[in-house]
């Protein structure tokens, strides 16, 4: 299995979350990109708890669901870990090494660097670039996870009859969306330091990057669940009438003062939290500007909540921002879905590697 796999052709990027299967399709021509398809298809809630898998059949059932209803034929699919699951690190090797003798020597030395039985673990590596400080030498990527991560994965995958091409890493796949907006984003990015916040249904990352590369990533329990949950106990919904209504409306006047605003400035919360550890961890403490992905990005002025509190021009992702669509996409739909995309998104570029 190679994660950073070397040419291949094209692949779905499938984001396997805790709440939902989220699948993308992707085509170029020329520069521009365009969505063939994509889908969001629902998870129970019991399917994967703290980011393991706990029934491959039910995350099948879901990928199958996602692939009907996004129309697809493509039988390729990327899909990626969670960074809590992976350990990486940068080490270096002589240059004039060839692909196959760096693979060699990595095999050989890769226990000095993996804290697990070899025979546990999925390895792959990419080589970085010339070593700043040794000519000589490049900087060689290496990645490894348990193999239960990977196999869970790949598993789902083949039950619902699709091929597992890619397993990537999620900071990763989010670097790579990231490719997409910083276009958009006003200042060059070059010297510039980017937080990505992504807010999911139950956890919250903060990848850091530093002119286009990830220098720092923290996962935290938190996320829109909480909203959801207070819904619930407050207007004594069930926990699918409060999805719904959280969604598309419908709740007593009080909703937005009592309960929302209470969210979103915990949300904020979260976000400098997380990014008071990155400023006491780095010797780069200035964030340049914060994107917002994730389904709590879809919040009206969550946006502008974080920018005021936190000083620093906040953004909402959206990665399909200069791309077309196919005749079978609803713009409408794929803009208010844009922020969850992200990491669907990252895992979708992989056909154009």
């Amino acid at each position: 299995m190679k994660w950073f796999g070397r040419k291949q052709g094209a692949v779905l990027g499938l984001d396997i979350s805790t709440v939902a299967v989220k699948l993308l399709e992707l085509s170029k021509s020329g520069t521009r990109y365009k969505v063939e398809s994509y889908a969001v298809a629902p998870l129970p809630q019991s399917a994967i708890i703290d980011k393991t898998m706990v029934s491959t059949d039910v995350i099948a059932d879901a990928i199958k669901a996602a692939v009907k209803q996004s129309g697809t034929k493509l039988k390729y699919a990327a899909v990626a870990v969670s960074g809590a699951a992976v350990m990486t690190k940068i080490i270096t090797m002589p240059k004039a090494l060839t692909d196959d003798e760096v693979e060699e020597q990595i095999m050989i030395e890769a226990d000095q660097y993996v804290p697990y039985a070899l025979d546990e673990v999925s390895l792959d590596f990419e080589i970085q670039g010339i070593n700043e400080q040794n000519p000589a030498m490049v900087n060689v990527m290496l990645a490894a996870s348990r193999k239960d991560n990977v196999d869970d994965r790949v598993e789902a995958l083949t039950k619902a009859g699709l091929k597992a091409r890619v397993v990537d890493v999620e900071a990763f796949a989010m670097e790579n969306a990231f490719s997409l907006l910083a276009d958009h984003l006003r200042s060059s990015m070059a010297g510039q330091t980017v937080a990505i916040a992504d807010i999911g249904a139950t956890l919250s990352t903060l990848n850091v990057l530093h002119e286009g590369r990830t220098v720092y990533t923290r996962e935290q329990v938190f996320g829109g669940k909480q909203l959801t949950e207070e819904i619930q106990r407050r207007y004594g919904l069930s926990c699918e009438e409060a999805g719904l209504a959280k969604k598309h409306g419908g709740l007593p006047d009080n909703y937005i003062v009592d309960v929302l605003e209470p969210f979103k400035r915990a949300v904020v919360q979260q976000i400098a939290r997380s990014l008071q550890f990155f400023v006491s961890s780095s010797a780069n403490k200035n964030i340049d500007c914060i994107i917002l992905s994730g389904g709590c990005a879809s919040i009206p002025g969550i946006e502008k909540m974080v920018s005021q509190s936190l000083g620093v021009n906040a953004y909402i992702a959206n990665p399909f921002i200069d791309m077309t669509l196919s005749s079978k996409v609803k713009p409408q739909t794929l803009s208010n879905d844009a922020p969850a995309m992200m990491l669907a998104c990252g895992l979708a570029l992989r056909s154009f590697d």
